[in-house]
């Protein structure tokens, strides 16, 4: 048997079948442990899940961002532009804003209304009932016609660069698996996909990151190393691909990463992600079990904490062994072929992996994909059952509610399935798609950031702002279709009175976009009504509170937070 083959062979193939049963039979038997120990249908275990272990928190928070944009749109954009990405992937320090900030004031929000809450309800508390719809309307939106598309249709890329499956195979497939998962399975499935794939996939990933620099250095990690960083220097006209920051006008990667702009613009997506958005949020809005609310907001914490040190690894996961790949590919005599850089990680697990390996490693990315896809669609189920089926069918049974959220999951799969043409006629999905969260973030950030922090914007103002910017945002989508992105030669008098809005750097049009809606809010403060003594409540915290808040850390947890953020620094430093 060829144990160095370069393609999948008979053993590869029957660990990969034998691994998927086992974890099924795994994820299955936890399921049903699960359903016996709660002695039947539970809506909110169905969506949320609930008191789960720290380290499972944070390795769920890390499966749920992973998905096949990653293994295809990270690693292709690291064979292509070097590091530049890493600005969204570096990102372990906004993960702690999550637990430090937000989740004292969903705890708090939690505790007030009795229920576990969605962004939505926040907003409707907040601010009206039609800041909330807006919320759960936009983010529906979003999810199906980017997160779910997007997932799929890399998917499809990923399979067919390492398993050889046509695209549409491996796409529909991928997306009719996660869906009769999530219905299933539930939150508590995709909870225990999480800890099962997490261990595989990083240690698949740092095996081809080693193995590729080894190969790269002739046998040698540190030789291969110099070799990755040297290539990258010499790329994009001089200007070299191994630095965040392009400050020059001249260089090619510009546009795509303007100097200190790219770091802020980044990092209002971030703040967005990882702090306001429903799929991420999720998995520590459910952790209580009937535990008081100190203990809630510990484990929560701490699961953000430890997700933190896991957001630190994707860039040596994915990005840098895709510049692995176009190092290896440009020199002679490798033997590895690069023909299209979103193939880049795929090729790479056939070209460095041993056989038996190539298997395993498989069965943990085809986890992360269902495990990141299942996380979408749980989110959509949870929005749509909690924020329009309950509110109209008050009183139902619990098991109703249940197969409500698993009915909506599978409208989701089906306008998933549908979208995916629409997608492949788009261009680059990978850009595409951070250039939708830029449109959708601002107004998120806004409305949350100001409903929190300022008692005097008006309930309004918060509503009039997410419309506003919402609109905004879709107008800029539109003229991005009609001009390519700002790339075509547009004629007329609209066009060119109107160049500012459509031409605009997209990372400078989001900074602008979310300080003009801020101050828009706060010029819709002075003429509307103030919040009512109860919606400033739900912002305010009182001394009993304050002091759980007191209780749920230690000193242990400040250290293990400035470490996420020493590491953070430290990658800054290395490649600026």
């Amino acid at each position: 048997m060829n144990w160095t083959s370069q393609e999948f062979i008979w053993l590869d193939w029957v660990i990969i079948v034998v691994g998927i049963l086992a974890v099924g039979w795994a994820v299955a038997r936890s399921i049903q442990k699960h359903k016996r120990s709660q002695q039947g249908a539970d809506s909110e275990d169905f969506l949320f899940g609930k008191g789960e272990p720290w380290y499972i928190i944070g390795a769920a928070i890390f499966a749920a961002n992973i998905g096949s944009e990653h293994l295809v749109g990270l690693a292709g954009t690291g064979a292509k532009a070097g590091v530049g990405m890493a600005h969204w992937e570096m990102q372990g320090w906004m993960i702690l804003i999550l637990g430090w900030l937000f989740v004292p004031f969903y705890q708090l929000m939690n505790n007030k209304l009795g229920k576990i809450i969605t962004m939505p309800d926040f907003l409707k508390n907040r601010y009206t009932p039609r800041t909330g719809s807006w919320l759960s309307i936009i983010t529906l939106i979003a999810y199906v016609l980017t997160k779910v598309s997007v997932t799929a249709f890399t998917g499809g890329i990923f399979l067919e660069s390492l398993l050889g499956l046509p695209f549409w195979y491996g796409a529909i497939g991928l997306i009719v698996l996660t869906g009769i998962f999530t219905v299933l399975g539930g939150m508590k499935g995709v909870m225990t996909l999480s800890a099962i794939q997490t261990p595989i996939l990083i240690i698949g990933s740092f095996l081809v990151l080693f193995l590729g620099l080894s190969a790269l250095g002739d046998g040698n990690i540190g030789q291969g190393w110099s070799a990755m960083i040297d290539y990258s220097k010499s790329l994009s006209n001089g200007y070299g691909t191994n630095h965040m920051f392009h400050f020059e006008t001249g260089d090619p990667l510009y546009d795509d990463y303007p100097g200190f702009w790219v770091f802020i613009g980044a990092s209002i997506i971030g703040l967005w992600y990882w702090a306001t958005d429903q799929h991420i949020v999720q998995r520590v809005l459910g952790q209580h079990k009937g535990e008081a609310s100190d203990v809630v907001m510990r484990r929560a914490r701490r699961g953000t904490i430890a997700a933190g040190y896991f957001k630190l690894l994707p860039v040596f996961m994915f990005l840098i062994p895709g510049m692995i790949a176009a190092a290896l590919a440009a020199r002679p005599g490798s033997g590895f072929t690069l023909d299209n850089p979103d193939t880049a990680f795929g090729s790479m697990v056939k070209f460095v992996l041993p056989a038996g390996v190539k298997g395993i490693v498989t069965i943990g990315f085809i986890s992360a994909l269902v495990a990141s896809l299942a996380a979408f669609f749980n989110s959509c189920a949870t929005l749509f059952t909690e924020d329009f089926y309950k509110p109209m069918f008050k009183g139902k049974t619990e098991a109703r509610y249940v197969f409500v959220g698993r009915v909506a999951t599978v409208v989701v799969v089906l306008l998933g399935i549908g979208w995916i043409p629409v997608m492949m006629s788009l261009g680059s999905l990978y850009s595409y798609l951070q250039g939708i969260q830029s449109l959708l973030a601002p107004a998120m950030v806004a409305v949350f950031v100001l409903g929190i922090f300022s008692k005097k914007i008006t309930p309004k103002a918060g509503e009039a702002g997410l419309i506003v910017g919402f609109l905004i945002g879709m107008a800029r989508l539109l003229t991005n279709i009609l001009t390519d992105t700002g790339n075509k030669v547009m004629t007329g008098g609209f066009w060119e009175n109107t160049q500012w809005f459509w031409h605009t750097n997209w990372l400078i049009f989001e900074i602008w976009l979310l300080v003009f809606i801020m101050l828009f809010m706060v010029a819709v403060s002075f003429f509307t009504k103030k919040p009512t003594a109860k919606q400033v409540e739900f912002i305010t915290f009182t001394g009993d509170y304050k002091q759980l808040i007191k209780q749920s850390w230690n000193k242990w947890d400040i250290i293990a937070s400035l470490g996420v953020v020493a590491l953070c620094a430290a990658f800054y430093w290395y490649f600026w």
